[in-house]
């Protein structure tokens, strides 16, 4: 079913992810028996596991990803809880259709635990990942969903300088944008870009993050992923149709993992919790706004130091939940 041509119970099997701030998650849901819930990034299963738990014994969940091997393993995780969990291949910025079309709006609970599982990061065949040691025989793939679309190889191939550098700049805050976008230009009219090695090559000769403490093809990575599977539009579309599909009272959970996703997330709620839209200086209000959201996270919750030793990739979760308002009478 997966992409790679594994079978099945291969593809379950050698499918980890460990659920991170599970018990965080879970508790800023406030799931109660009977409760519906979107998992719009189910993985293997961890999370939608423990809320199917919860929320029995007649509570639904709708599980989506990207990933046909995610979803092969979340099959097998989920197959206990039978007819309450529903599993489709569909990215989450489509989860409000998703979820008028199985006839479950308005949901409880919408949860989005964002960035790469340690599955994908591990497989070097899936091409998200950069060492030595598998860096020659990686492609440069980066796409979630393996069926179709653009590889980062591809779109390397055809990007204009301005494009990379503009995707360097904006998805991987990367010092050097510009010249590295350059040398990437120049490289590929000498020979195609097509492994990860190849990529980190051109990297080290065009001198980008020396004496940086973290490898400087981390960021480049990152920028080509995200660009590879446009998942800055996604989110803010994901965040959109949980507004849309969320009960009064409902709670959404976002799990993000680097800055450029957190600050969307904080931005977006922070606008929908706006009563007021007017200039400062207007002395009286006329734009009748009705909020949206009320923030129940001050700050983010981040993992308890016996998480982050267990699971170092971890360490950069940030968890921020809202509560759905009612709509204006």
């Amino acid at each position: 079913m997966g992409a790679s041509g594994e079978a099945p119970h291969t593809v379950s099997s050698n499918f980890k992810h460990e659920p991170v701030l599970l018990v965080e998650s879970l508790d800023q849901l406030a799931l109660s028996p009977g409760a519906v819930v979107v998992d719009g990034t189910v993985g293997g299963g961890g999370h939608a596991a423990a809320i199917l738990e919860r929320t029995a014994p007649t509570g639904h969940l709708i599980g989506l990803d990207r990933d046909a091997d995610a979803l092969e393993a979340a099959r097998t995780r989920l197959a206990p809880f039978a007819e309450r969990a529903h599993l489709a291949q569909e990215s989450f910025r489509d989860l409000a259709r998703v979820v008028r079309d199985l006839d479950f709006a308005p949901v409880d609970g919408v949860l989005l635990d964002l960035g790469v599982s340690s599955h994908q990061l591990d497989r070097a065949a899936r091409g998200f990942r950069f060492g030595a040691e598998t860096a020659a025989d990686t492609p440069l793939d980066m796409r979630m969903d393996t069926s179709g679309g653009e590889t980062a190889a591809e779109l390397v191939a055809r990007a204009t300088v301005e494009q990379l550098e503009e995707w360097f700049r904006a998805y991987g805050e990367l010092p050097g944008a510009r010249r590295l976008a350059r040398a990437i230009v120049a490289a590929r009219d000498e020979r195609p870009i097509a492994t990860a090695a190849n990529l980190v090559d051109v990297i080290e000769r065009a001198g980008i993050g020396r004496g940086r403490r973290h490898h400087p093809a981390t960021l480049v990575f990152q920028a080509l992923r995200i660009a590879v599977n446009d998942e800055l539009e996604a989110l803010e579309r994901g965040l959109e149709g949980a507004a849309q599909i969320l009960r009064p009272g409902g709670r959404l959970v976002v799990i993000a993992y680097h800055s450029l996703e957190d600050r969307i997330v904080k931005h977006r709620l922070r606008e929908g919790a706006r009563s007021c839209t007017c200039p400062p200086a207007q002395p009286v209000c006329t734009c009748d706004t009705v909020p949206v959201w009320r923030v129940v996270t001050r700050r983010p919750v981040r993992p308890a130091t016996d998480e982050e030793r267990a699971n170092p990739r971890a360490r950069s979760a940030r968890l921020r939940a809202a509560l759905r308002l009612p709509e204006a009478a």
